[in-house]
């Protein structure tokens, strides 16, 4: 896979995991709210979180309008999710697996509540979120 090809399947990446990180932040925020005494600082961090992770998202999907990169079709399955999207005129499909998608959300959380993920590094670099590279 050349490097351009590369980085749009990154962007088709982001683009469906994205999404699935700010609907947790939401659902956790909601629990926080609703089960601890003091959710205040926990609900801050949470929102804080979700601004970077919409921020990125937002770059991801101006980023793909740039390319020409489209994702046309999103759909669940029971192993993952399926996206079908068209890249310089070829029609694509990517299946995230849910144990890939379980664990990369799970790094990208920490990274946007400012997190150590040192010990993740060389396995986010392989699947890089968003386009920026620091926060």
């Amino acid at each position: 896979m050349y490097r351009s090809q590369r980085e749009d399947h990154m962007l088709v990446k982001s683009c469906v995991m994205l999404p699935l990180i700010l609907s947790a932040f939401e659902r956790d925020a909601q629990l926080i709210a609703t089960h601890l005494r003091t959710p205040a600082p926990y609900l801050d961090m949470l929102q804080a979180a979700a601004r970077l992770a919409t921020c990125d998202l937002r770059d991801v999907r101006s980023e793909m309008r740039r390319r020409g990169v489209k994702i046309y079709e999103q759909r669940r399955r029971p192993d993952g999710i399926e996206a079908k999207y068209v890249c310089h005129g070829f029609h694509e499909t990517m299946l995230l697996l849910n144990d890939i998608i379980a664990a990369q959300a799970a790094i990208h959380m920490r990274k946007y509540l400012g997190l150590d993920i040192s010990a993740y590094q060389s396995y986010e670099d392989q699947y890089q979120l968003g386009v920026r590279h620091s926060h």
